[in-house]
């Protein structure tokens, strides 16, 4: 016998009444931040579409997956980092690939020092060192006495000090669902939680030198090495912190207000850096930004209601004081989630967080 209206009515209030409370009450670990977005210009200006990178041709990596970051060794191979914990090395057109070293956890950024030591930047455990010998240490997972949750880049001085990012002090990497997952908490929460580190190889001895960045990124030191750069992924913009002169230990907003979330950047040739820019800015997410209730409902809702990350394949390179000197772009995506650029004499190689596969240009075939 169907039930009467009256009693399917209160049915569908009671049904109402428990999702408002979801909606509205359900714990998330999340504790958005109200910030106010800059106006967003998209694909315009100096950053209008192109399709610069459609000439990039594939370097297939195997069975390795999610080369994030690249560097040029001495020994004249391209080492890579990927997703399930491996360094691998490959020469310049591709071949020979073979897997240098088992790092474990996720190693993101990488960078040689003048000792030929492999700097690795783990998102799960910390700064690493690999010798060439293949010898696996671990130099820092601590600053201030807490763990060091999420280190993404890495960048070596002339002087020996290394400089990591320590993406987000309260999302971790490995707690919280891997690097992705991870990243877009903070970003969603913008609650300031990144920060950049300095560790000292003599003394041992691991610093915050910048904090309060929402999702610290890519770092790189100055071919001068008087300044580091550092990008701020959930505020869409570079910082130029000085390491020496007048301005030393003082930081200004070097570019703002970029069109897409900044990932890496890796020193290029004659001075100039390379920036990943690693997804397009959500129309939705910066609307937001000023509403934190808001922000939280959406984090409660199913992953399929759930925005979904855009795909896009965009790098630039600037100069040491902010002036954009190439945009390059795909607007087909062959290459998406762009983290960044390894530049050598001949080529350009892309880096990306998914896939197997990397881009590699010839500079010969770029207009």
């Amino acid at each position: 016998m169907p039930l009467p209206r009256s009693a399917g009515i209160k049915g569908f209030l009671a049904a109402l009444v428990l999702l408002l409370a979801y909606l509205l009450l359900w714990p998330v670990p999340v504790a958005p931040v109200a910030w106010q977005a800059p106006v967003n210009y998209g694909l315009t200006g100096l950053f209008a579409v192109n399709e610069q990178l459609s000439v990039a041709r594939p370097i297939d990596i195997g069975g390795y997956e999610g080369p994030e970051d690249m560097a040029l060794g001495p020994d004249g191979y391209i080492y890579a980092s990927t997703s399930g914990g491996q360094l691998i090395r490959f020469r310049t057109n591709g071949n020979d690939l073979e897997l240098f070293a088992e790092v474990g956890g996720r190693p993101l950024g990488i960078e040689f020092d003048s000792d030929g030591m492999l700097l690795v930047a783990n998102a799960y455990l910390g700064l690493q060192r690999v010798s060439p010998e293949r010898n696996i240490e671990l130099l820092t997972d601590q600053v201030r006495g807490e763990s060091i949750l999420y280190a993404d880049d890495v960048a070596v001085a002339a002087n020996g000090k290394i400089y990591f990012s320590d993406a987000s002090s309260k999302f971790g990497a490995q707690d919280n669902g891997g690097t992705l997952a991870a990243s877009m908490l903070d970003i969603l929460e913008h609650g300031g939680h990144g920060r950049v580190l300095e560790y000292d190889p003599v003394s041992r001895d691991t610093r915050v030198i910048m904090d309060g960045l929402n999702f610290a990124n890519g770092v790189a030191v100055s071919e001068d090495q008087q300044y580091l750069l550092v990008n701020e992924t959930g505020s869409y913009r570079v910082w130029k912190y000085f390491l020496d002169g007048p301005r030393s230990g003082q930081s200004v907003v070097l570019i703002d207000n970029l069109p897409a979330f900044p990932d890496n950047i890796n020193n290029g040739l004659n001075g100039r850096f390379w920036i990943g820019l690693v997804a397009p800015r959500d129309d939705i997410l910066d609307k937001l930004a000023p509403n934190p209730l808001l922000r939280k409902i959406i984090q409660r809702l199913p992953k399929f209601m759930q925005p979904p990350p855009q795909l896009s394949s965009h790098v630039v390179a600037i100069t040491g004081d902010g002036e954009v000197l190439m945009d390059m772009q795909d607007s087909n995506s062959r290459f998406p989630t762009l983290t960044g650029v390894l530049e050598t004499r001949q080529d350009l190689y892309l880096t990306t967080l998914v896939g197997h596969e990397l881009g590699w240009i010839r500079k010969a075939d770029l207009q």
